[in-house]
């Protein structure tokens, strides 16, 4: 198994301040897959995918990617093995504002000795035509597919979306949603996606419900839909 996560617990503050966020989550993910978290807010979706990332830490359990348990690797290897293995998009793009769509991912590329060929990425992400524009030139889903482009440049074992789409309207969500598909469909890269949109657990191969913590529902989808017919 490619990610596995074995009884992954997590609490905030102290004393009567205590919260359990995450009471013991158990999940294995297969290389390639698209697997959706899903639950209400203050179920644990984004602190799961932040350990799973790397960003934050587990009280204890373990994360094993590819064969590497994390908790056995200090801070600077840790950090390299983000650089070279995870690619992360947020809900905010976060580009650098006086670097071109070229350049901002480009930084991505930076960190792998195996990175995508960026031209033909540019197409891919239908960016190649505002490739010298700079960020405040782009219209917002043009800045995410900006930061995809930056995310995946690296070609990441594992792509995090933390509700990549949840600042954008409707039509732009849906070419966002049928470009993450395509890069899992041509790159192979797993895909980890934090949605409250109930509508994108029908892209997805594997379904997580998580609520209060733990998870009540992992399932897989065997009626897998194609991102340009989902409607909410």
């Amino acid at each position: 198994m490619f990610l596995e996560i074995h009884n992954i617990k997590k609490s905030f503050g102290s004393g009567d301040c205590l919260v359990e966020v995450l009471k013991g989550i158990d999940l294995q993910i297969k290389k390639g897959e698209f697997c959706v978290l899903l639950g209400p807010s203050g179920s644990g979706k984004s602190t799961l995918l932040n350990i799973i990332g790397g960003i934050d830490r587990s009280d204890s359990g373990d994360i094993i990617i590819d064969g590497e348990k994390m908790a056995d690797m200090n801070d600077k290897r840790l950090t390299i093995y983000r650089r070279k293995h995870l690619g992360y998009i947020f809900q905010m793009y976060n580009l650098i504002p006086n670097l071109t769509v070229r350049e901002n991912i480009e930084v991505g590329a930076y960190l792998s000795s195996h990175s995508l060929d960026i031209d033909e990425l540019l197409h891919t992400l239908g960016l190649f035509e505002h490739r010298n524009k700079l960020p405040n030139q782009l219209s917002g889903g043009q800045q995410q597919r900006t930061a995809i482009g930056r995310a995946i440049v690296k070609n990441p074992d594992i792509l995090l979306c933390d509700e990549p789409t949840g600042a954008l309207d409707y039509n732009t969500s849906k070419e966002i949603l049928n470009l993450i598909e395509t890069i899992n469909q041509r790159y192979g890269n797993t895909v980890i996606m934090v949605t409250h949109n109930d509508a994108i657990r029908h892209m997805a191969d594997r379904i997580v419900r998580l609520r209060d913590g733990r998870i009540r529902d992992n399932i897989q989808n065997q009626h897998k839909r194609s991102a340009s017919t989902l409607e909410w």
